[in-house]
Order: C-alpha cells, then sequence, then structure tokens
C-alpha cells in the first residue's frame, strides 16, 4: 500500500511538471518589460558634443527702464555628460539688444527724460548644469531637462552716454534657471527647445538720486535703492550632436 502511495505522489509531480514546460514563453516573457524592437525608451549616447542656438531675451528693463533687453541672441555651448542623467554645458552667447537713454537733467514730465531705444549688444559666458528626466534614456525620441547656470555679462557694443548721468551697464555676474525637451531624430542628433529665467542685477548712478531738473524730480526717489535685479526670460532653438 505505502509503494502504491510514493507512486501515486512521482505521477503526479511528472504530470505538473510536464504541464508547465508546455506553458508557451512568449506569454511569459510578455509580462516582464517591452520587446526591444518596439519599447518607447532608448539610449541616448552620452558622448561631449557641440550645441549652437539662436533665440530671444526680453522683458525687465528695470524700474527706470535703463536696461538692456528685446535682444536676438545666438551662441554655442559645449556639452559633456556626467553619468547618465547630469551633463554640464559651458556657454558663450551674443546678445544683440537695445536700452533706452535716461537723462536726470530733464523734468520728469519731459520727452526728454527718457530716449531711444538705442543699440545695447552683450556678450555672456556660462557654466551650467543639466538634469535630464528620463535619465539616460530618451522616451518616443524625447528628452525633458531642469538646468540652473551661473554666468558673466558684459557690454561689448553700446553707445556712450551723453545725457552726464554717468550709467553703463558695465559686467553684471548672471543666474540662471532652465527648462527644455530636446528630440532626438537620430542617435547622435539632438534638436532643443529651452526656456530660460536669466537673472542680473543693474546698478544705477548717484546723479539718479540727485535733483538735476528744473523741477526738482529726482529719477528715483531717495528711499529707493541704486540697485535692481532684472529677470529675463531667454527662449532658444538648437541644434547639436554628439561625437
Amino acid at each position: 500500500m505505502r509503494c502504491l502511495l510514493e507512486g501515486w505522489k512521482v505521477g503526479r509531480c511528472v504530470i505538473v511538471g510536464m504541464f508547465l514546460s508546455n506553458i508557451p514563453t512568449v506569454q511569459l516573457s510578455a509580462q516582464v518589460g517591452h520587446n526591444p524592437g518596439t519599447s518607447p525608451y532608448h539610449d541616448i549616447a552620452l558622448h561631449a558634443g557641440p550645441m549652437f542656438f539662436v533665440g530671444h531675451l526680453g522683458a525687465d528693463r528695470g524700474k527706470v527702464q535703463a536696461g538692456t533687453s528685446n535682444a536676438l541672441t545666438f551662441g554655442a555651448r559645449w556639452e559633456i555628460p556626467a553619468g547618465r542623467s547630469l551633463q554640464f554645458q559651458f556657454t558663450g552667447a551674443y546678445l544683440r539688444g537695445d536700452r533706452f537713454i535716461i537723462d536726470p537733467r530733464a523734468d520728469s514730465n519731459s520727452v526728454a527724460r527718457r530716449t531711444g531705444p538705442v543699440k545695447s549688444d552683450l556678450a555672456q559666458a556660462e557654466v551650467g548644469m543639466l538634469l535630464r528626466l528620463t535619465g539616460g534614456k530618451t522616451w518616443h525620441g524625447f528628452a525633458p531637462y531642469v538646468g540652473t547656470g551661473l554666468g558673466l555679462v558684459f557690454d561689448t557694443d553700446s553707445p556712450g552716454d551723453t545725457t552726464g548721468s554717468r550709467y553703463r551697464f558695465g559686467s553684471k555676474f548672471t543666474l540662471a534657471f532652465a527648462s527644455g525637451v530636446r528630440w532626438y531624430p537620430a542617435r547622435r542628433v539632438v534638436l532643443n527647445a529651452d526656456v530660460r529665467a536669466l537673472f542680473w542685477r543693474l546698478k544705477y548712478p548717484v546723479s539718479f538720486h540727485t535733483p538735476l531738473a528744473s523741477d526738482g524730480s529726482r529719477v528715483i526717489p531717495l528711499n529707493e535703492r541704486l540697485t535692481d535685479w532684472t529677470v529675463h526670460p531667454w527662449i532658444t532653438f538648437g541644434l547639436g550632436w554628439t561625437f
């Protein structure tokens, strides 16, 4: 009797094993991940390379409208990956903008108080960092990102201030916060749409606090500072590749 019982157990194990071995492996493999041929995720070529871009920088001229804005921009970035998600950027850009000239000797209601706009071109150098939100892969060819950067912007071609105010743009430190998306139509080619908020601080001359006009008015009231943080939306479109 004992031998019959043990034989039945062995037979049952053999039948179950044969049943499991005949389940199609395609059905089991379909439960995990994507077929590489149809997956929406593809690896990004993590190599250094250039990015060339054009765009527009606008908005904030400061409280007295003396700052540079409304600029056609173009430049280039050299990009170096640092792992699967991080990427360092070294940027050089030229900003062809304009500004208004302020005359503190003109009355506050005179059209001579503010004239222009006149040409005001700037150059910028920046070191930045970009974080890809999809890591080292694209999703259907797209890779959104966020980033930040620190830089320096300086006056390269701007008319002298003939009003005697002694205002000039000079050189400024810049801070940038970026967001955008990249599209990889080919493994080593990338198209980029980038939106940035670029900050710098204007510094006004003492003459803006001095009542030089015949009506005794000041360009900036005494209770306000002679410094002014301005923020500029900067939209660019770029084309790059990796080696």
